[in-house]
């Protein structure tokens, strides 16, 4: 009975935003399909990093953008319909292997456009992500530093799998809105015996990270017009041991002539359970895992997470186009912790980036990127538990081409 009832609801949906069938038969069957792709290679300088804290210098396969290549298609189905499938795949150009802890598709999903917006199923982009990138990204011409994107760490992993998405929009744009809803398919951290089950807790955030399943519920809405964009977002996210964890963002930009301003914030809150037993133990400490895969690490510029279940993050950005080919910008990040009941992992942390970006035609371009992060805090608050480092600054140096 239940399977017989998602059917008919999809169906009716299917309807509802493509119209009628016999509308959709009239001019059928004109299909496009795209290849696209995006390679990128930078040599990265950072210091205050490793166990003597002497620095790193390596070639990385994405500097200002990960690797990637993607396959887009596009059905008419008449009636001002439209089918939609779109897969992507992201690896590292500097070893030619696939990005790490991702699955083979970082998105994959299959859908259908008419009159009354897009529904989509499948792996996609979030609805955190989706607001962010279109209306108060941190440079114009390209959304995110790959080496270095601290506001990419509150978006709740950016993407989501098993994820039902419904867009929709005013006829001239104006106004856009997105609501999505993700499956968690019964993926919940469970009491295999205690303390062997702790053994478990990498693997199983790993695993977990790499396409895994979790319940979502949330959307956005943005307004447009005469060079001015803001809007708000809402994403709650159900982790495997049972955390809610509430995300907000809110932002704005203004394009005039050839300037660019920016500026936004964000809030993740995460609930864990009281403990009471080591199985709530076991599954707080899961969910803390895959949050701190979240907020911590290189690319979202550090800031181990610890015990701490908030934090914060207010930015500032410009943008200026020099000329037809020279695009400078940088922004300014402030982050802040706390809920950790330790004290240790309470903090605040400042993040910069400054960028130029030189293109040599539309699809090749040359950039060179300074990034610097400062933190001050308990004495859990580090940029990485190898060097116990407070403070860094990288130098990116790459090569970009989009095809």
């Amino acid at each position: 009975m239940m399977r017989s009832v998602n059917k008919k609801v999809i169906a009716l949906a299917a309807v509802a935003i493509c119209g009628s069938g016999a509308s959709l038969a009239q001019s059928a069957g004109t299909s496009k399909l795209e290849l696209w792709g995006i390679v990128d290679a930078a040599v990265r300088h950072t210091n205050h990093e490793g166990a003597n804290n002497s620095g790193l210098t390596r070639l990385l396969g994405g500097g200002m953008s990960q690797s990637r290549w993607g396959i887009n298609v596009e059905e008419d189905l008449g009636g001002g319909s439209k089918a939609l499938v779109t897969l992507e795949n992201r690896f590292d150009a500097d070893t030619g292997t696939p990005a790490a802890n991702s699955p083979y598709f970082q998105l994959a999903h299959v859908g259908l456009q008419g009159p009354y917006g897009r529904l989509t199923a499948g792996r996609q982009w979030n609805v955190l992500f989706d607001l962010v990138t279109s209306t108060y990204a941190s440079f114009p011409y390209s959304p995110y530093m790959e080496a270095y994107k601290p506001e990419l760490g509150m978006a709740m992993g950016a993407r989501n799998s098993n994820m039902l998405k419904y867009m929709f929009a005013t006829p001239d744009r104006s106004w856009v809105g997105a609501l999505q809803y993700s499956f968690d398919e019964n993926n919940k951290f469970g009491y295999a015996g205690f303390p062997g089950a702790a053994a478990q807790i990498p693997a199983y955030v790993a695993g977990t990270l790499n396409g895994g399943a979790w319940k979502t519920a949330g959307g956005y809405l943005r307004y447009s017009a005469a060079g001015a964009a803001v809007g708000a977002g809402y994403l709650r996210t159900t982790l495997p041991g049972g955390t809610d964890v509430d995300a907000w963002t809110l932002g704005g930009s203004y394009r005039t002539g050839p300037w660019y301003l920016t500026a936004g914030y964000g809030l993740n809150k995460a609930k864990f359970a009281a403990v009471t037993s080591p199985v709530m133990g076991l599954r707080n400490a899961v969910d803390a895992g895959i949050l701190g895969q979240f907020w911590a690490g290189q690319s979202n510029g550090g800031f181990q997470p610890g015990d701490a279940n908030k934090r914060q993050l207010f930015k500032l950005g410009v943008g200026y186009q020099m000329t037809t080919q020279l695009n400078l910008g940088a922004h300014y990040f402030r982050g802040k912790q706390t809920g950790s009941a330790s004290g240790l992992s309470n903090g605040n942390a400042d993040f910069l980036v400054a960028v130029a970006d030189y293109a040599f035609s539309k699809r090749t371009d040359a950039y060179f990127g300074v990034d610097y992060t400062r933190i001050s805090g308990g004495r859990a608050i580090v940029l990485d538990t190898a060097s116990n480092a407070r403070n860094r600054t990288g130098i990116t140096v790459g090569l970009r081409h989009r095809f």
